[in-house]
């Protein structure tokens, strides 16, 4: 399949970063005080991408001893394992941060640059959703997919905001910056109190609040995990509306015959299939929801990768129409519908409920490696072809004469 077509290829030249950065903790502590020191360590020689990969091993290593250790996500583990999140995902954070910096050092930004920054930032989500539940015992069930849907859904609406707006918007809460460093924080804790089960404590009790007669016992009684759903919900809210609302507010400045034009919005409707489909396949089929939701969790997460790589093109290459189409999605159709036959007995169930969906799901898991990496793969070589440039090393060292020729 053709991602980039030849007639789009021009665009990429006409690339030009730009981003908005609200918060605090990265303008007034982490840039100033540890970024920009850090980047003195990496050589000029050494390309932006690859310092973006260096960081993705790390989590890399933080799923492999989840696999060794929890892979129920239900499971007490040693402390020196979340610690090692902990560590793994602040180097993580920190060299995501930096590959920006290095490519204005090497004169190095582009089009690929943005383009591999989101796809290996939608890898590290559902990877960091896994180790979250796995930090927090949440086991294979209902609460898992919620944190599943809540990060992957709040990645694809700044993907969708930054199409539109042609600015990359991270609020004074987000994901990158603040997100991270609470899911640090959550493994440290986790490390210090010896496993998740500490978790499932009631909070206001563990904080030493007293109950007052107009808190019932349900809210009292509530553990840490609960609030962090509740927690989790209203900022995938706030998110959403703030990216509306910049959405809104740039179709508001544009010409008349798009100033009322709230068509945006139904973009939505791609991202909302997907995870409505997943809800009523994990609800028809319980021994994956409870058995085997890891696999189904990456292969949910590669759908939402590739929704979100499919947008990132278009918005290098302006192409006039927001990308709709998901392939991810058939195999995933058709186990619902087949699923229905099966509680319904309206048809024939070619697939049953045990063997064969297990079976179906690892295939899901599967297809969708190769359909991304193909994607992956594609618009990567396509975008270095075009530009003469290379991914993970530096073809041209920036000199004032490579400067003046490309000029």
């Amino acid at each position: 399949m053709v991602y980039i077509r030849q007639n789009e290829l021009p665009a990429l030249k006409q690339y030009k970063y730009s981003g908005v950065d609200h918060s605090l903790l990265s303008r007034y502590i982490l840039k100033p005080y540890w970024w920009s020191q850090v980047i003195e360590f990496f050589p000029l020689s050494m390309a932006p991408n690859a310092i973006t990969l260096s960081g993705f091993v790390f989590v890399v290593i933080n799923f492999l001893t989840l696999l060794w250790y929890n892979p129920t996500l239900d499971q007490d583990m040693p402390r020196w394992v979340y610690a090692s999140w902990s560590i793994g995902l602040f180097l993580y954070q920190t060299f995501d941060a930096i590959d920006g910096s290095q490519a204005r050092r090497t004169h190095q930004s582009g089009p690929l640059g943005e383009l591999f920054d989101h796809g290996v930032d939608a890898c590290n989500t559902t990877l960091e959703v896994v180790l979250f539940s796995a930090a927090m015992n949440l086991g294979q069930g209902w609460q898992t997919v919620l944190v599943l849907f809540a990060t992957n859904f709040t990645f694809y609406v700044q993907t969708w905001d930054e199409y539109y707006t042609k600015t990359l918007t991270l609020g004074v809460v987000s994901g990158p910056v603040e997100g991270i460093l609470t899911l640090c924080i959550v493994y440290a804790i986790t490390a210090v109190k010896g496993g998740g089960s500490f978790w499932h404590n009631s909070m206001l009790e563990t904080f030493g609040v007293s109950q007052p007669a107009f808190i019932p016992d349900l809210i009292y009684e509530m553990p840490f995990t609960d609030w962090y759903m509740v927690y989790g919900g209203l900022v995938l809210v706030a998110n959403t509306v703030q990216s509306s609302l910049n959405v809104l507010k740039h179709r508001s400045e544009q010409p008349a015959h798009l100033r009322s034009s709230y068509s945006p919005i139904l973009d939505f409707v791609p991202a909302f299939t997907i995870w409505g489909m997943v809800a009523v396949y994990l609800y028809l089929q319980p021994v994956i929801l409870h058995f085997h939701l890891v696999p189904f969790c990456f292969y949910a997460g590669i759908m939402n990768a590739y929704a979100v790589g499919m947008i990132i093109v278009a918005h290098l290459t302006k192409k006039p129409r927001f990308p709709w189409t998901n392939v991810l999605l058939a195999p995933l159709t058709v186990a619902v519908v087949d699923s229905i036959g099966l509680k319904t007995g309206l048809w024939p169930s070619v697939l049953g409920d045990g063997t064969y969906q297990i079976a179906f799901t690892f295939a899901c898991l599967g297809m969708a490696i190769g359909v991304y990496g193909s994607f992956v793969h594609d618009v990567i070589t396509t975008i270095c072809d075009f530009l003469d440039i290379w991914c993970l090393t530096i073809k041209h060292p920036y000199t004032e004469e490579n400067d003046a020729k490309s000029k």
